[in-house]
């Protein structure tokens, strides 16, 4: 390439990038003529082929070319903010976010955790990944259950599970602790439910318990479920007991609140009866007790569980519990 050529070819660099449009076009007229192999470096590179008295000459050519492209790169950069932000009318108005707001089940678990806790109730915690022992063996599960088999139970190994329910954190309380004992446990849980409307494989529980050496009867469950009921549904909600079973608890039951829809008229959510089924509970059985080292004979207390899922759906009228896990801010926006 001769001098003239050189002077011609920088005349059409600087032509394409004072019309290049946007900063993706600048970028790539940069790499053609100043990038590694570029035009501007390979002719550098076959200096040592022209002739050694045009070498000056053509030397400095090149290094003139350089210096002009690599300015006129500069001078375009230094315009693109200008020009984007000349392109910005002031007089529109702004493009607003809404603020976030709280999943309805992180609402439920802490609204849960603020009433019970004007009861003296505090929250514990437990890992997701827990022992035999303390989802089963301490909780008086035996050994043939069908919530033992592989195909309810996420096994990890031979004793290693995903909890099939929060009550490990109760185990691991009272093994930690001494009475008296009140806490409730929120968390999740994992069972192999096939996903539907009504069913999930990971879903959220909240289990209380509370144990003392002063007697605790049945009666002291009912006024406090009584008291959770009234909070988080309404002042004229009623609570139910049905007798039902539970390997940890004796007597058990299964606790119904008025149903917050009709108020106890019967209803299509009701199913006519005027009540919804909310938890299991039930008197803590002296074998827990044993399991976890306290006398039987000298403490006595009660445990219950619910699912989130199930309180915020009778809650906020969610006939889906998918509706809760697929993230659609179509959905969540309610709840702001």
């Amino acid at each position: 390439m001769t001098t003239e050529e050189i002077e011609a070819a920088k005349a059409e660099s600087l032509k394409e990038i004072a019309e290049a449009a946007d900063a993706a076009a600048v970028e790539g007229l940069r790499v053609k003529y100043v990038g590694r192999n570029g035009s501007i470096p390979a002719l550098v590179k076959g200096l040592k082929d022209v002739p050694r008295e045009d070498r000056p000459a053509f030397g400095r050519a090149v290094q003139a070319w350089r210096a002009a492209v690599e300015a006129a790169l500069a001078e375009k950069a230094q315009a693109a903010p200008a020009a984007r932000a000349a392109a910005i009318d002031s007089s529109l108005p702004g493009d607003w976010r809404r603020p976030g707001a709280m999943h309805p089940l992180s609402r439920v678990i802490e609204d849960t955790a603020r009433i019970f806790a004007r009861l003296g109730f505090t929250v514990a915690d437990g890992p997701d990944i827990e022992t035999r022992f303390n989802n089963f063996t301490a909780l008086n599960t035996p050994a043939h259950h069908p919530s033992m088999d592989r195909a309810d139970t996420f096994w990890l190994g031979p004793d290693a599970l995903l909890r099939t329910q929060t009550s490990p954190v109760q185990i691991r309380t009272m093994m930690a602790n001494k009475p008296p004992v009140r806490v409730i446990c929120p968390g999740r849980t994992y069972r192999r439910d096939t996903t539907d409307a009504t069913h999930s494989a990971n879903f959220h529980q909240i289990e209380g318990l509370y144990v003392d050496e002063k007697p605790v009867s049945l009666a002291d469950l009912k006024s406090t479920l009584a008291y959770f009921a009234r909070e988080i549904t309404g002042s004229d909600a009623g609570v139910r007991f049905r007798p039902h079973f539970f390997p940890f608890t004796e007597p058990s039951v299964e606790v119904d609140f008025t149903c917050h829809v009709c108020r106890g008229k019967g209803c299509a959510v009701c199913k006519q009866s005027g009540w919804i089924e909310i938890a299991g509970a039930g008197m803590v059985d002296p074998r827990v007790f044993k399991h976890v080292g306290w006398d039987p004979e000298k403490v006595s207390g009660y445990a219950f569980g619910f699912g989130v899922e199930r309180i915020a759906m009778i809650k906020y009228g969610i006939p889906d519990i998918r509706w809760l896990y697929e993230n659609d801010l179509r959905f969540l926006s309610q709840f702001a």
